[in-house]
C-alpha cells in the first residue's frame, strides 16, 4: 500500500450494510449508492416473463410473411426479365444481359437508351454484329435462262 492511497479508497464495496434485504449497496465515486441510481420498481419481473403470443397467431404471421417474400422475389425476377427483353428489343447489344439491371430503365425508355449508348461507347465490342458484304449466297440479280441443249447446238452451227 502506498502513501497516496487512503483507507476509504482501499476499503472496497460496502456489501453488508444494506438496509434493504437482498440488495447490496455499493459506494460510487460521488458518494451515492447504486441502489440510489437504479429506479425504484424496475421492470425486472417483466424482463423475465416477456409477452408471448399464441402459437397459431405466430404461425399465421410467418406464413403470411413467407407469401410476401415469395411475391417480392417473383416481382424482382419478372422485373429482371422485362429489363432484359427491353434491352433485346432495342437490338443494339449482342447480349442483352450485358447491361446491368436498373429499375429506372423500366420507367423511362430514354434513360435505357442513354445507358445502352454509354455502355457501347465504353465497350464497343458488345454491339450487335451484322454480316455485310458478299458471302456467295442469296439472290444476286436476274436469273439466266435454263440450260437448253438445243440452244447450245444452234449457237455452234
Amino acid at each position: 500500500m502506498t502513501e497516496q492511497n487512503t483507507e476509504a479508497d482501499t476499503a472496497g464495496p460496502d456489501v453488508g450494510s444494506s438496509d434493504t434485504e437482498g440488495v447490496a449497496q455499493i459506494d460510487t465515486p460521488d458518494g451515492g449508492d447504486i441502489s440510489d441510481v437504479t429506479p425504484e420498481g424496475s421492470d425486472l419481473e417483466s424482463e423475465q416473463d416477456p409477452e408471448t403470443f399464441p402459437r397459431e397467431y405466430v404461425e399465421k404471421l410467418r406464413t403470411e410473411n413467407g407469401k410476401y417474400r415469395q411475391r417480392a422475389s417473383e416481382a424482382d425476377s419478372l422485373a429482371n426479365r422485362l429489363h432484359t427483353e427491353l434491352v433485346r428489343a432495342t437490338g443494339k447489344l449482342a447480349d442483352p444481359t450485358d447491361l446491368p439491371f436498373d429499375a429506372e430503365h423500366l420507367e423511362d425508355t430514354d434513360k435505357l437508351s442513354v445507358a445502352i449508348n454509354e455502355l457501347l461507347e465504353t465497350k464497343p465490342h458488345l454491339a450487335t454484329r451484322r454480316p455485310s458484304g458478299d458471302i456467295g449466297q442469296g439472290q444476286r440479280g436476274p436469273a439466266t435462262g435454263s440450260f437448253s441443249l438445243l440452244g447450245m447446238l444452234k449457237e455452234r452451227t
